[in-house]
């Protein structure tokens, strides 16, 4: 199973937010750049940078910085937050990463997933961000009636590659991770899904390393190796050493 460090970029600086609160972050790095090379050099084989800004805001916002990141870490990157239009994804794909996260508009408007998925084959993935099972969007503010199994299925038909499920409630919480929410998702599709949002100890990578059968293919990880909770090494170790992208 991949373990997934990431790195949210908000005002410039590597932040975590609580429950996707953006008035409660906590400062990591002043430079992302720094965080990235941090985590290259731990032995990350991918990262996931979020534009938190970018998805408040409805468009990308820290182009520069990823582009940074992209070009100095050595690291695949997989890049999301505000990625609305063909345009911002086509800018993100030119700094660098490997492949876009699409969340709001994924849910909003089935023909730009669609279009997206046809103009970057592979390189599209969906971040479904669950609140109570139910889908939110526009940075968390706005919550939806939609289940998130649902739009899962709808996303894999139109071309998504894999979905990353966050459970808003638990990011940024150490709380756990929502292991029974992530693989009805899993269970759902045929098509990877990747863990997000409370990992806070190296049972909840277990946890998840021993559903890798159900289709869970990564988990992404933040606040508990920033707190230094465990390395990346040993996020590794306990996901089974495969680490290999």
């Amino acid at each position: 199973m991949l373990i997934i460090p990431a790195i949210d970029i908000k005002d410039g600086r590597c932040v975590r937010l609580y429950q996707g609160d953006m008035e409660q972050e906590t400062v990591y790095y002043q430079r992302p750049l720094d965080a990235a090379r941090h985590l290259a050099a731990e032995g990350a084989r991918m990262i996931h940078v979020v534009d938190l800004n970018g998805a408040v805001e409805g468009h990308p916002v820290h182009l520069p910085e990823l582009a940074a990141i992209c070009a100095e870490s050595g690291v695949a990157v997989e890049v999301g937050g505000g990625l609305r239009t063909l345009e911002a994804v086509e800018e993100a794909l030119a700094a660098g990463v490997e492949r876009v996260v699409i969340g709001t508009k994924a849910y909003e408007d089935q023909d730009f997933l669609r279009a997206t998925c046809q103009r970057f084959p592979g390189r599209v993935v969906v971040g479904i961000d669950a609140r109570d099972g139910r889908v939110a969007v526009r940075g968390w503010v706005d919550d939806t009636a939609m289940e998130a199994v649902e739009l899962a299925r709808r996303c894999e038909e139109d071309g998504a590659t894999r979905i990353i499920y966050t459970d808003i409630s638990r990011d940024g919480t150490g709380a756990g991770v929502n292991a029974e929410e992530t693989v009805r998702v899993a269970r759902a599709v045929g098509i990877p899904v990747i863990a997000s949002g409370g990992i806070g100890s190296l049972d909840d990578i277990r946890t998840l390393a021993g559903l890798a059968g159900e289709g869970i293919e990564g988990v992404i990880v933040g606040r508990a190796l920033y707190n230094g909770a465990f390395s990346l090494g040993e996020a590794m170790a306990a996901a089974g050493g495969n680490d290999a992208h």
